[in-house]
């Protein structure tokens, strides 16, 4: 930014000032031209080295330096850094895995699996659990299930009768 207009101006007003005034006047101003620049320009970088701390407050974490390159300030912008964008952690698919033979009947053999998910899936896996009066456990292989089954859905309760009407199939614990 060059200051040398606003220096410029300022003696051209005081060298106005000065001519109402007379000769002496005038060679006074003449005389005190050269030492209110300095402190013209001291005072100028001042005022904007204040001002740019106020911005940097409002930008922060970036912010907005100024530098003196010569005679003139120089403002130096270090803008805030730009967040990255939410990337979804997102586990490998599993190959889709055929249904066993009609053949074949489930033994009914539990496997341990661990499962992490975020805290806010956990909390609405518990709540949707505890509305059906189910454990998340057995809401989550109700869930899987289902959804591996083609998305039909299993009956309210997690239960469902079996094909001849006598008996309930379905987990205990």
């Amino acid at each position: 930014m060059d200051l040398t207009p606003y220096v410029d101006n300022l003696r051209r007003e005081l060298a106005v000032a000065a001519e109402a005034s007379g000769d002496e006047a005038r060679a006074l101003a003449e005389r005190l031209s050269a030492p209110l620049e300095s402190a013209v320009r001291l005072t100028l970088l001042n005022v904007l080295s204040a001002a740019m701390g106020d911005v940097t407050r409002e930008l922060a974490p970036g912010s907005v330096d100024v530098r003196l390159r010569g005679l003139d300030p120089e403002f130096v912008v270090t803008p805030p850094p730009v967040p990255e964008p939410v990337r979804e952690e997102r586990e490998t698919v599993a190959p889709v895995v055929a249904a066993p033979p009609a053949g074949e009947a489930d033994d009914g053999t539990m496997v341990r699996i661990n499962l992490r998910l975020p805290a806010h899936l956990k909390g609405r896996a518990e709540s949707a659990a505890a509305a059906e009066g189910l454990s998340v456990n057995a809401w989550l292989v109700r869930a899987v299930s289902t959804s591996l089954d083609g998305g039909g859905r299993a009956s309210a309760s997690g239960r469902s009768r079996d094909s001849g009407g006598r008996g309930f199939t379905g987990w205990v614990r």
